[in-house]
């Protein structure tokens, strides 16, 4: 049966679920209104909704049987949702934002928690999911920084190719994960969103490209999304050079290309590249953008006049239709496009699942300074809980967590008016722990005590007082700081959510400066999803504590951590820098940057980090054999073992983090690129060999030529406090990125 070009078209956008529903029902009329020849995506069930599974899949269903029972073709939707920590949806698992996933650096768990999102989002009948984010953020001032895996792309690339594996399985029994913001979309002028991108293509290739090609190679990435951003003056929409010339040449990507919300209209608004809906249409569809998102506009009439007038081969639809089924196709929606409404409760909110998400929570922490307060003692008698991040469930989401994502629509009045109204969308919590009933549930014996302080933003310094009265008499204080995630105004990071300074909003830290004064020994805990820059906080807490954004276990995972329970082994995805006016400061500069020269640092601050990339403390201490290198030919396995040894009183997990310097190369290199990482577990006197398998593949650069290669000569091999230099012979070995070979990791 032979499709007609309006059948060709509408499987090439989308429809909101909420446009197909009235007084809270499925609506056929609206759906023979807007999907009569079919559609390629309905939008976000579960993120546009307060549906409970069961509901969203009876939902999932009705619109189903309308497109395969009452459309000519009979060819199935794809509901697509969001889950960048969690499916984004009411009931669904809350696990730390993306930003702590990453500060786990533990691919096993993070696949983990991609497998129970791949479950939720298969039992109400998604099949196609906006994640991960693989963008580099390698500045703080921008919002979505909390949606990446940080600054590094070897450690997004592993993170993200785990969080590929665990979603989309073997895909039949799996859901298509999707990659964005493909590209640059992290290092916009200033730091804001949707803003230009100045990068050359070797940056572009060798850093922000890097961890998009690791999920296509590594894990089969089956959908990628446009940046919004333009690269140099291409918008990405729109830019054959982006989304065929590399992404599908050079890195040998053969999945669905799906629009960024609105991002083929913003090729007429915002980049100014088209005249009208038809041009940007035609741009779009020629740079290799398969499906538009949320909903039909570009892609509909404005296309098929811009097909009937010849300004389009036929040939270029025929491709993305292509591309379109086959990810139906290997979806097998074809073959079982419904699902069991009434099981989809059982994989949802089980004691599991919550057992994963408190300890994924208690893996992102990150143990930044500790004056030996940590951890709390069985002593402790009483613990002043301060601050307005202590005992607030809001506070513990991201912006693309539900219920806080879906403020958009049950508080944003106009921000995205085609998602509103239906099946009562609102705050619909699940159960969340939050740090003050962590610590009363883990310091059962001890007399704890809570005072607000004050607010995120507001001004107001009255709750002050009560707070340090509480800190006072307290033998320790924990204060909760931080920020409200989410894309309305009243969030101050997030998608948006751009800010200037990095310190804490409202009079924060005016609470923790009052609070150290009174000379309790304090333990101040971020809360938040922005990057801050924090100096004094370091310098005079007796503990500082990055807890990110940790979901619904958050309370509990963060006081396992600060009782000892469970041993702190998170490390900093990203540099914290000492103040906004270093930004950005990163791990690994090209040779010739992070310092002034000639005197080194600036006037008035050091150049380096307040905290650096990989950062993070423990309750014991590790001590690093001799660094043993064999290195044969540009073309052989590099052989790269140590020895870790717990030197301390108590057990705990080392993250081992191989890097490597090439001495001279005929262009500026990345000065010291991660290349390999280790989670190992060590009781106290215990030693382990840990080795890497590198192939030199790993160790390419693009050339003056634009070459992929690795060149013969030093390279020098470090892993903790430990270093080796081996040299390379042979001859100027060329490969491709999109062939690039993981490192092996073993411990014995």
């Amino acid at each position: 049966m032979r499709m007609t070009l309006e059948e060709k078209v509408a499987q090439l956008g989308g429809v909101w679920v909420t446009a197909l529903v009235t007084d809270d029902r499925f609506d056929p009329v609206a759906a023979r209104r807007l999907m009569p020849h079919g559609i390629g995506h309905v939008t976000r069930i579960g993120a546009s909704t307060g549906l409970r599974p069961a509901e969203s899949a009876r939902l999932m269903n009705e619109i189903q049987r309308f497109a395969v029972e009452e459309t000519r073709l009979g060819i199935p939707v794809v509901v697509h949702e969001e889950s960048t920590g969690g499916y984004c949806a009411r009931d669904a698992t809350v696990f730390p934002q993306a930003i702590g996933l990453a500060a786990t650096w533990d691919p096993d768990l993070v696949e983990e928690v991609a497998d129970v999102i791949r479950r939720q989002l298969m039992a109400v009948g998604a099949r196609h999911t906006l994640a991960p984010v693989l963008d580099i953020a390698r500045d703080p001032r921008w919002g979505r920084v909390e949606e990446t895996y940080g600054e590094d792309p070897h450690l997004a690339g592993v993170i993200g190719t785990a969080y590929v594996r665990g979603i989309q399985g073997s895909l039949r029994d799996g859901v298509i994960a999707t990659g964005k913001h493909f590209l640059g979309y992290g290092l916009s002028e200033g730091g804001m969103n949707h803003a230009p991108v100045h990068l050359g293509p070797r940056e572009l290739r060798e850093v922000f490209a890097e961890p998009f090609a690791a999920a296509i190679r590594d894990g089969g990435l089956a959908s990628m999304m446009n940046s919004y951003s333009s690269v140099d003056g291409l918008p990405c929409a729109g830019s054959p050079a982006i989304l065929d010339g590399l992404l599908r040449q050079e890195l040998g990507f053969d999945g669905v290309v799906v629009a960024d919300y609105s991002s083929v209209s913003l090729l007429i608004s915002h980049h100014r590249v088209a005249a009208d809906r038809g041009e940007a249409a035609v741009l779009a569809l020629k740079a290799g953008l398969d499906l538009e998102l949320p909903s039909t506009d570009c892609y509909g009439a404005p296309l098929l006049e811009k097909l009937a007038a010849g300004d389009i081969d036929e040939a270029i639809v025929d491709q993305a239709v292509h591309r379109v089924l086959t990810s139906k196709a290997r979806l097998g929606l074809f073959d079982e496009p419904f699902v069991d409404a009434d099981a989809a409760p059982t994989v949802f909110q089980t004691p599991a699942q919550r057992a994963l998400a408190r300890r994924a929570a208690a893996a992102s922490v990150v143990v930044l300074t500790n004056d030996g307060v940590l951890p709390l003692g069985a002593d402790t008698a009483r613990i002043a809980v301060i601050g307005p991040a202590a005992d607030d469930r809001r506070l513990l989401q991201g912006d693309y967590h539900y219920p806080a994502h879906a403020e958009i629509i049950f508080e944003g009045g106009t921000l995205l008016p085609e998602a509103g109204g239906a099946f009562a969308p609102g705050p619909h919590y699940t159960p969340h722990v939050t740090p003050l009933a962590g610590i009363r549930a883990a310091a059962l014996d001890a007399d704890v005590v809570y005072e607000r302080g004050c607010d995120i933003t507001d001004p107001d310094t009255g709750g002050i007082s009560g707070a340090v009265d509480a800190a006072r008499t307290a033998d320790v204080a924990v204060v909760c700081v931080g920020g409200r995630s989410g894309l309305l105004r009243s969030s101050t990071v997030g998608e948006a959510r751009d800010a200037t300074d990095l310190g804490l909003t409202g009079v924060q830290q005016q609470l923790v400066e009052a609070v150290v004064a009174t000379g309790t020994s304090t333990v101040v805990v971020i809360v938040s999803g922005r990057v801050h820059a924090l100096p004094w906080i370091a310098e005079h807490a007796a503990a500082l504590v990055m807890a990110w954004l940790p979901g619904e276990e958050g309370g509990a995972g963060l006081a396992d951590v600060l009782f000892g329970t469970v041993a702190p082994a998170g490390r900093l995805p990203v540099s914290l820098p000492r103040s906004v006016g270093q930004v950005p400061v990163h791990h690994d500069f090209r040779h010739g940057g992070g310092r002034a020269q000639f005197h080194g640092d600036y006037t008035d601050s050091p150049t380096t980090p307040l905290f650096p990339f990989g950062h993070g403390l423990g309750y014991t201490t590790f001590a690093y054999g001799e660094l043993s290198v064999v290195a044969g030919t540009t073309r052989d396995i590099i052989h790269i073992e140590v020895d870790v040894t717990n030197t301390g009183p108590r057990a705990g997990e080392e993250v081992v983090q191989l890097y490597v310097t090439d001495e001279v190369a005929s262009v500026a290199r990345l000065r010291r690129p991660l290349i390999g990482f280790a989670r190992v577990a060590l009781e106290p006197r215990e030693r382990r060999r840990v080795g890497f398998d590198v192939h030199p593949s790993k160790l390419a650069f693009y050339d003056a030529a634009m070459r992929f290669v690795t060149e013969p000569g030093a390279f020098t091999f470090l892993a903790g406090s430990t270093r080796a230099t081996v040299d390379l012979s042979g001859d100027i070995a060329e490969y491709r990125q999109r062939e690039i070979v993981a490192t092996e990791t073993w411990i014995r």
